[in-house]
């Protein structure tokens, strides 16, 4: 075939993410249903009750709002801000693309503060932006230093800046003073403040009415609060005119019929949400307690998943594996030795914990 692909594309790297590898389980004699995840960040708990059975009387001979109307309306009424601030994407991924297909400029320097997640270099490198990394330390457990992001931005003044709060995989949470700290330093950088598992932190503050500035947008996840990843369902909040932007590039009926209406319905759950985020901060609790006598460093987090240093990842995920559970080897954060995990139900956390007892007895992967 004459056509080829831009020349660049073959060079580009694609982003690992958490969830089942279906060619790999079935290596291992394994079927989906055989598996507990505990490699993605999602609300174990969620959907709500009557979810399942409302997608199954939507209407899909039709075409999705492109608008998104009656979601979005939702929206406004429970963060308290216009519909015409809020847009509404297939997750919050698709959004990050298409901020980075709005605004970003080639050869453009753009602030990712690593480790954290993978996309926001991919959406670079699609626009032929330049990355510029500031890599926050182990010996201080992965937390960013407000002062050394404040003197990058000064040297680089990146056109824009990528701040996952609470931040993935470390789970580390920053605060308003310090967030709006880096954003006073940046006043013409464009801030994408990911808060995509912000709903999962137990003492979080507002941040909608920092988009009164015209340069920050939020993100947000429905996928992970309400357990929708089927779905694919985020939205971005931010001042009108970069909202009226993003519209403009994102492609019509991006999100489907199903994920509208399951998505407006579950936001008429907000008192069953908050009783499934005290189960999690259970079950988080006993996860962590179980892993410290275990002897493994588990590393403080704000979020519902955490870190926990385990000597070789991969070889210590593969080998839950074997055992029908997963976690997230954090190698393609940077991190080959730590494993990260999102709590799931008790029972489910049981039999991690005995998965993890019986690979360390029997010292498999150690020997992999």
């Amino acid at each position: 075939m004459s056509l080829r692909p831009k020349r660049w594309i073959a060079g580009l790297k694609t982003c690992a993410h958490g969830g089942i590898y279906h060619a790999e389980i079935t290596a291992y004699g394994l079927k989906p249903e055989d598996i507990i995840d505990f490699s993605v960040c999602t609300n174990p708990f969620m959907p709500p009750p009557g979810i399942k059975e409302i997608s199954s009387q939507i209407p899909i001979e039709q075409y999705p709002d492109s608008e998104a109307t009656e979601l979005r309306q939702r929206l406004s009424e429970s963060l308290g801000m216009p519909p015409e601030n809020i847009l509404v994407g297939s997750g919050t991924t698709e959004l990050i693309r298409l901020i980075a297909m709005t605004y970003f400029r080639k050869g453009d320097p753009i602030l990712i503060m690593e480790p954290t997640y993978g996309e926001y270099e991919v959406a670079c490198r699609l626009a032929g932006a330049r990355p510029v990394r500031y890599r926050a330390e182990e010996e201080h457990d992965f937390t960013l230093k407000i002062e050394d992001i404040v003197n990058i931005v000064r040297k680089h003044q990146p056109a824009s800046m990528f701040l996952c709060n609470p931040n993935n995989p470390t789970g580390k949470y920053l605060s308003r003073r310090e967030v709006e700290t880096v954003m006073d330093t940046g006043k013409d950088t464009l801030l994408i403040l990911d808060e995509a598992y912000v709903a999962f932190v137990e003492e979080r503050w507002n941040s909608v009415n920092l988009t009164a500035r015209d340069n920050v947008v939020i993100l947000r996840s429905m996928t992970k609060d309400y357990g929708l990843p089927g779905l694919r369902l985020g939205y971005a909040v931010a001042h009108q005119e970069i909202i009226d932007s993003l519209r403009r590039v994102a492609p019509p009926w991006n999100v489907n019929i199903v994920a509208q209406k399951v998505g407006t319905t579950v936001l008429e759950n907000g008192e069953y949400l908050e009783q499934s985020l005290q189960r999690i901060r259970e079950a988080k609790r006993f996860l962590i307690n179980k892993l410290y006598r275990l002897g493994f460093k588990v590393l403080p987090s704000d979020a519902n998943y955490f870190l926990v240093k385990v000597g070789h990842a991969t070889s210590f995920r593969r080998s839950l594996v074997k055992h029908g559970i997963l976690v997230r080897d954090c190698t393609s954060f940077g991190l080959p030795e730590y494993i990260r995990i999102a709590p799931r139900t008790i029972p489910e956390c049981e039999k991690l914990i005995t998965a993890i007892s019986v690979i360390m007895q029997s010292g498999e992967y150690f020997n992999e």
